[in-house]
């Protein structure tokens, strides 16, 4: 792993655009700096598409995807695509209404065995938004230590869910979705294009450990500093990492991207 500004400016001159987690990657203490809407506004500008792949919930999605200067949000997790066009925002769902309606009901049980064998587990308060998984607050308004962690990623395995751990929440879902295939989904819906084919054309930024398959897919993939408060269960590291943490740290890499495109 580099230093960010140790980036061949060359690489980055061809991109067809960038893929980014949003909380703590995003966002800083819970919101979006105006900064990184100037930066994202930038990036459109200058023709580079950037789209946020996140384990937050439609509901929580729909003001980001309305509100700030991104192509799409691809919620929970690779399920669900939010995309505004032409002044309206457009829902689309990775699995069907039935797969879905059947899911809903092995979600509520898999919450109420976690919540019930692992002490202190508790639902996330955004989980109202959710459609297709199920978060438990480990970081953000709770805490559990990383022994309680590691129990509600075996309920949920054992469940028969993937489970993953992000910042701020351990989420889990049934079905074959992640933030690889939502990232492959949304950029063949948006720009027709075959993402596998031109994984070195794009750039993914993230934040935790939840963002490993997407550092192990794209070459040129960057942590925000932050990304160091989990290195003891890092597995999987980014190919470069930024000076500056949070939504600073996304501002940095935006700043390296519009510098190589004006070059």
């Amino acid at each position: 792993m580099q230093s960010w500004a140790l980036c061949d400016p060359h690489r980055l001159s061809g991109l067809r655009g960038v893929l980014t987690d949003i909380d703590d990657t995003l966002t800083t203490e819970g919101a979006i700096p105006m900064g990184v809407v100037a930066a994202l506004s930038a990036l459109r500008q200058a023709g580079i598409p950037v789209i946020a792949i996140t384990g937050r919930p439609m509901g929580w999605s729909r003001s980001i995807a309305a509100e700030v200067p991104l192509a799409a949000v691809v919620a929970e997790n690779g399920a669900v695509a939010l995309i505004a066009e032409g002044g309206e925002l457009r829902v689309e769902y990775a699995d069907s209404e039935p797969v879905r309606a059947a899911n809903a009901l092995r979600l509520r049980a898999a919450a109420e065995r976690i919540v019930r064998e692992v002490p202190g587990a508790c639902l996330s308060r955004d989980s109202v938004g959710r459609v297709t998984d199920i978060a438990i607050d480990h970081a953000e308004f709770a805490h559990l230590d990383e022994a309680r962690i590691a129990e509600v990623v075996a309920v949920m395995r054992a469940e028969g869910m993937t489970a993953t751990v992000s910042s701020i929440h351990v989420n889990g879902w049934f079905g074959t979705h992640s933030k690889l295939t939502g990232a492959d989904w949304i950029v063949r819906r948006l720009f027709g294009r075959d993402l596998a084919a031109e994984r070195e054309r794009w750039l993914y930024v993230g934040d935790s450990t939840n963002d490993e398959p997407m550092f192990a897919a794209f070459p040129l993939s960057v942590g925000v500093a932050n990304l160091m408060d989990f290195a003891a269960r890092l597995r999987q590291w980014p190919a470069f990492i930024t000076a500056h943490d949070r939504g600073r740290g996304f501002v940095e890499v935006a700043e390296a991207l519009l510098a190589a495109r004006c070059a």
